[in-house]
This record gives C-alpha cells, sequence and structure tokens, in this order.
C-alpha cells in the first residue's frame, strides 16, 4: 500500500514538473504584476488555510475514537480567547487583502496608458504607444494596423518594450481576448470598443487565443504574436505589405463567414474608415452604422419630430452652417440631399393642428 502512494506521489511531481507557468513567470510587465498579485493575495489565504488544515489532522489524531488519554470536557463551551483569534485573524487578513487587490486592480486599469516599461525601464513619454485594432470573428482573430496601413488574419506583432495600445470588438458573439505572456484576459463585445495597454519586454514568439467558448471553432481560434525590435518589426510589416492584397469592405465580408482553424493571411492595405463600420456593423452597403442608428434615436427617431429636433440641435454637433446636419451623415446619402434639407424645415406638430412649413432653407 505504503509502495502505491509513493509511486502516485512521484508520479504526480513528473507531471506537474512539465507545467508552463506561464501566469507566474511571464515576458511583460502588465502580466508580471498580475502574477506577483495572484502570488501575495495566494500567501495571505494560506495564513488561515494552512493552520486550518494542520489542526484538521491534529483533531483527527488526538481525538479519534481509540485514544483514551485525550481530555474530556463535556461542559466546555466557549472560549473568549480562541473566538478572538478565530475572527480578528481572518478579518486582518481580509482588509490587507481588499487593500493589495483594490491598488493593484487600480494601477492595472487596462484602459489607462502604462506608467513604466517595467520594473528597471521607465516609461518614455515621447514613445507614441502601437495601435492595433483587434476583431474577433468566428473562429479567427483580425489584426487591423492603421498605422502601417496593414492587416493580419490570426498573427500579430509588437516591438519589445514599446507600450502597445489594443483597441478590440467582437463581430459577432462576446469573446475573450488572451495573451498570457503579455497581460490578463479581455473581453472583446460587438458594437462596443474594449482597450488594452501593455507591453512585451522580451522578444520571441507568444501564444494568444480566445478564453471564452463561442461556438464549435473555438479550440482552434489562437494566433501566434511576435515580439522583436524596431527592425525585425519593420521587416515584418513589409512581408505583410508584399505578399497581402487590401482588406476592403468586400474583403471582410468574405472575412467574416465562419471558418475553423482559419490559415494565416496578410492583407497590404486597409480600406479608409474600415474600423469605424465594423465598430458600428455597416460594413455592407445595405446596413445602416450603429451610430447613426443612435443618434436618430436620441433626437426622436426617424418621425418629423426627430428631423425638427435634428435640425433644432445641430450646433451642438457641427458649425453653425444651416446644411450641418447633412454633413454629419454618410456619403452614400448625397443622392437624396434634397429630401433631408427639405424634411430639416419642418416645425414639430402641434397636439392637433395641422403642420407648418418654414422657409425653406437655402441649398448652398
Amino acid at each position: 500500500m505504503r509502495f502505491s502512494q509513493v509511486a502516485l506521489l512521484t508520479g504526480l511531481m513528473f507531471l506537474l514538473s512539465g507545467c508552463n507557468l506561464v501566469v507566474l513567470n511571464p515576458s511583460g510587465d502588465i502580466a508580471a504584476q498580475q502574477g506577483d498579485l495572484i502570488v501575495y493575495a495566494t500567501v495571505l489565504m494560506l495564513i488561515v488555510i494552512v493552520p486550518v488544515m494542520a489542526l484538521t489532522v491534529f483533531f483527527a489524531f488526538k481525538y479519534h475514537k481509540d485514544k483514551t488519554d485525550s481530555a474530556y470536557e463535556p461542559d466546555w463551551d466557549h472560549s473568549v480567547s480562541l473566538e478572538i483569534v478565530v475572527w480578528a485573524v481572518p478579518l486582518a487578513i481580509i482588509i490587507c487583502l481588499a487593500g493589495l487587490t483594490w491598488v493593484a486592480t487600480h494601477r492595472l486599469e487596462p484602459y489607462d496608458d502604462l506608467k513604466r516599461i517595467s520594473a528597471e525601464k521607465p516609461l518614455d513619454p515621447n514613445v507614441e504607444p502601437l495601435e492595433v485594432q483587434v476583431v474577433a470573428l468566428d473562429w479567427k482573430w483580425l489584426f487591423i494596423y492603421p498605422e502601417q496601413g496593414i492587416a493580419t488574419v490570426n498573427e500579430a506583432a509588437v516591438i519589445v518594450d514599446r507600450p502597445v495600445e489594443f483597441k478590440l470588438t467582437s463581430n459577432t458573439v462576446m469573446n475573450a481576448f488572451y495573451v498570457p505572456e503579455m497581460a490578463g484576459m479581455i473581453y472583446t463585445m460587438a458594437g462596443m470598443e474594449t482597450e488594452l495597454n501593455a507591453v512585451l519586454n522580451h522578444a520571441g514568439t507568444f501564444e494568444g487565443f480566445s478564453a471564452n467558448y463561442s461556438g464549435n471553432g473555438f479550440s482552434g481560434m489562437r494566433f501566434d504574436l511576435h515580439a522583436s525590435d524596431e527592425a525585425g518589426f519593420d521587416a515584418w510589416v513589409e512581408k505583410v505589405r508584399a505578399e497581402g492584397n487590401e482588406l476592403s469592405r468586400e474583403a471582410f465580408v468574405a472575412l467574416e463567414e465562419p471558418s475553423k482553424n482559419n490559415p494565416v493571411a496578410y492583407f497590404g492595405a486597409v480600406e479608409a474608415g474600415l474600423w469605424d463600420k465594423v465598430l458600428n456593423h455597416c460594413v455592407g452597403d445595405d446596413e445602416i452604422c450603429l451610430n447613426d442608428m443612435m443618434m436618430v434615436d436620441a433626437l426622436g427617431g426617424g418621425g418629423v419630430e426627430g428631423l425638427y429636433n435634428r435640425e433644432l440641435f445641430r450646433g451642438l454637433c457641427s458649425a453653425d452652417d444651416p446644411e450641418a446636419l447633412f454633413l454629419m451623415l454618410r456619403d452614400e446619402h448625397a443622392s437624396i440631399k434634397s429630401e433631408i434639407i427639405s424634411a430639416m424645415t419642418l416645425l414639430p406638430p402641434a397636439h392637433d393642428a395641422p403642420l407648418q412649413q418654414s422657409t425653406p432653407l437655402e441649398a448652398n
């Protein structure tokens, strides 16, 4: 029996020796600080857990039924000293844990700009973060680099020790973007933009993946994140430009079709304004942008009263121009310019009075 227990313990130790504790030994400063928080919180909780586990074993041996020399006190029911220890120690730990977690989580707020590159290297205020726009698709990741004018599928690259600002959204269901070596995971949601600021301090190729189940292709929703010096990043950018086609609206519509284990793909150019259209779910020609619809709803809807409100409050959104509302609309509405200008002249209807029309605005 003892031999089998020793063999089982040895086998478990052998299996655990192959584990890669990347969360506690990452290559990015944000992930390293998050790993430290996990360690500190675990140690604080072990102050209670270890004594409880030790006392459980102690009581089991001391008071089992075959022990006849143990004290028997059937009338004992209370101890002030014991109550103080039982309540005061956990309360003190909870207070310390709450303070530690509150400070650390606010310091590591993913929407805030980085405050340092690493514990040894301060942040250079003259260095702009590398912006990467991320779209979670079924079941692949799309990365758009607006500064470089390129896009990739299931592959990304960053510069070592340069801050990275990820702007993330989802084209379908909620998902979670996670590169354990760089930072904690952050959710992506359709019609919303989340943000993650992070940095990688060591060169290499690191694995990123979806950390939120999103369908039967979820397991293959992985990508490689390459971290290199600036020269290596520039070479990667030129490689993408040389091998890829343009990521146009039509190309995105084809790309958003569900696919499993999608191979790496490069796009050497990106159509202007594509990110905003993806974010507002209006890549297709027959789709209304969410921000356009929200503006219409906020000003009273698409009826006559809404048209009047848009004219009334146009000065809040643009210059003092009779055609300011029209300028806020998308280019594809140019064909109905006269109808829009005419509708802007309508006054809101009275309770039972017929509609009155003011003097038409002069078209430029």
